[in-house]
Parts: structure tokens; sequence; C-alpha cells
């Protein structure tokens, strides 16, 4: 199987289709679509792998989006008409590439939003949500905290799924007002608080936590052990 780039792809999006071209292995692939539940094929290429693969074209300056608009051009046709689901994986990747720094801001947020919902599955959004949304609301709280409060209420599960996670990294910096919100807004009684993905995120924030902030997360469980699904209090209570 082939991915021809196509003829508007950027350098570094057309590098990419090129290179993922000429590896994989075909019964990796099957197995790997098939657990993922994807409707893309896949290549049959590992996680290591595709690191590996995409390193030299991250480093190419001869490939480096020279600004804000070519940058966004890259991610989205890897994302938008991809061959494989390879190709998703590094239009994640190129969301962080060096060139980007001074891009990841406010209002980067749109683009990661669009990610989240049309990747609508926990490899793509748990991607997105603590390594690209996170750091932006760790280092733009007052622009960014109003925005994660309205995912946590979003009609779109995975949407919420993102404001769930989206501190898992920030240990001791994480707001715990900001955390007790979004997680109050997908309990049980709420849209979508019955499904696996949400009770799932709603346990890992608070286990994840729990390893800062023992204490807090005890207390927090206690307190709405009522609205709490079984699976997010084990999950919560994990390592406690």
């Amino acid at each position: 199987m082939t991915t021809p780039a196509r003829p508007t792809d950027p350098p570094l999006a057309a590098a990419v289709r090129a290179a993922l071209a000429d590896v994989g292995d075909a019964e990796r692939a099957l197995a790997q679509q098939a657990y993922m539940k994807s409707a893309l094929p896949y290549r049959g290429v590992t996680s290591p792998e595709l690191k590996a693969l995409l390193r030299p074209l991250l480093d190419d300056p001869a490939l480096a989006p020279r600004d804000r608009g070519e940058w966004e051009r890259t991610v989205r046709p890897l994302w938008d008409d991809p061959e494989v689901r390879e190709e998703r994986y590094a239009a994640v990747a190129v969301t962080v590439h060096r060139a980007a720094r001074p891009w990841q801001d406010p209002d980067t947020l749109v683009l990661y939003r669009y990610l989240v919902e049309t990747g609508a599955w926990w490899d793509l959004v748990d991607g997105v949500a603590p390594d690209r949304a996170g750091p932006i609301l760790l280092s733009h709280r007052d622009a960014v905290d109003p925005v994660i409060r309205a995912w946590a209420r979003d009609d779109d599960l995975w949407v919420r799924r993102a404001a769930i996670i989206a501190q898992l990294k920030h240990r001791d910096a994480t707001d715990t007002a900001l955390l007790s919100d979004v997680l109050r807004a997908n309990l049980e009684d709420s849209l979508h608080g019955r499904e696996f993905f949400v009770r799932k995120a709603v346990g890992w924030a608070l286990r994840q936590y729990a390893r800062t902030d023992p204490a807090w997360v005890r207390s927090w469980v206690a307190e709405h052990d009522a609205h709490l699904s079984g699976l997010s209090r084990r999950e919560a209570l994990k390592h406690l």
C-alpha cells in the first residue's frame, strides 16, 4: 500500500506520507486496527518505530513550518485526509514541532478541540488533552480556565474527557478548584456520566492527583461518593 503525497501538502506533511509508505508490517497492521476498532487501516508501525521515523523529519530545518498558518496546514491534511492511522499520530507529533512553540497559546485550543472532537477515540484524545491543551492551560490560566470549564459541560463526550484529563501532568500546580468543577460536571447523573470513557477519566484524574495530594482526593471522593461510579471510585483510590 502506498500513500502518495497530495499536491497541496506542505513539505513536512508530504515527507511524513512518503516515509510511512516505505515501512510497516501487514500482520501487525491488522492486529492494531482490530485492537483500536479503527475504521482507518494501519501501516503496522510501532510507537517507537514511528517516533524514530518522525525524528529526522521534525528536526530537518528545511521542512520546518515557516509560520503559524503553514504549521496548521501541515497538521490538518495528515489529520483530515489520512490513508493510515499513523498519519494522525504524526499530525499530533507535528503539533509540538519546535517551530510551533510560539503558537502554543489559547488561540490554538480551537485546533486542539477540533482534534479531540473529530478524533473521538482514546488513543488520539489522550495524546492531545494532557500533552497539548494541558500546557496551554498551565501557562495561560486566566484565559483558558473558562474554556476548560465549558469543555467539561460540552455536548460531546470526548471534549468532556479532554477537560477532565487536561491537568493530568500538573502535579502540585493543579488548580483544585478547576479540577473539582470539571469532575462534578461529569458525575454519574451528568450527560455522558455513565459512559465508560467519562467514568474512567474521572477516576484517572483523581488517581493521578492522589500522587500529589492523597488527602484531597480521599476527601473529594468521600464528599461525592453517592454520585461516583464504582469504576471512578476504584480508579481514584487505587493506590491509596
